[in-house]
């Protein structure tokens, strides 16, 4: 949906993002049992992550780390964008709070840093919500 004054679309669902206990069981469930493919990890021990291929350009994301929190617990879900500042701006001026500013990132993956765009807020009913913007993931 584009906003008229700013040109900024989201382009729809980017990935959800779950933290988890047993990260090793959860990426073999997600990628032996569902059949979804890696597209980029990173990380070590409790600080590992990895978004698999859903299809159709969405993902799901595993956090390893997960070990005082409840199984499963949703991280955020996050927006595809082609211009987060924008969505920014009309987050917050819809309630939003800013939780991480808009940043740039590189993804230290195996295969080499995926540069990303993101920013977090916390909308009006409490859920944390990622804008998103790449052309490599």
């Amino acid at each position: 949906m584009a906003n008229p004054t700013t040109g900024a679309t989201v382009q729809g669902f980017h990935h959800v993002a779950v933290r988890v206990k047993d990260f090793d069981g959860v990426v073999r469930f997600y990628k032996e049992g569902l059949g979804l493919k890696e597209k980029i990890a990173w990380g070590e021990g409790n600080g590992r992550a990895i978004m698999l291929d859903a299809g159709n350009g969405n993902c799901v994301e595993v956090f390893a780390g997960g070990k005082d929190q409840p199984e499963g617990q949703l991280v955020h879900m996050a927006l595809r964008t082609d211009d987060v500042e924008a969505l920014v701006q009309r987050a917050v001026a819809a309630g939003a709070i800013v939780t991480v500013p808009v940043k740039s990132v590189n993804i230290p993956t195996s295969t080499g840093p995926v540069p990303v765009r993101i920013a977090f807020v916390k909308a009006p009913g409490g859920e944390v919500i990622e804008f998103f913007q790449s052309d490599a993931v």
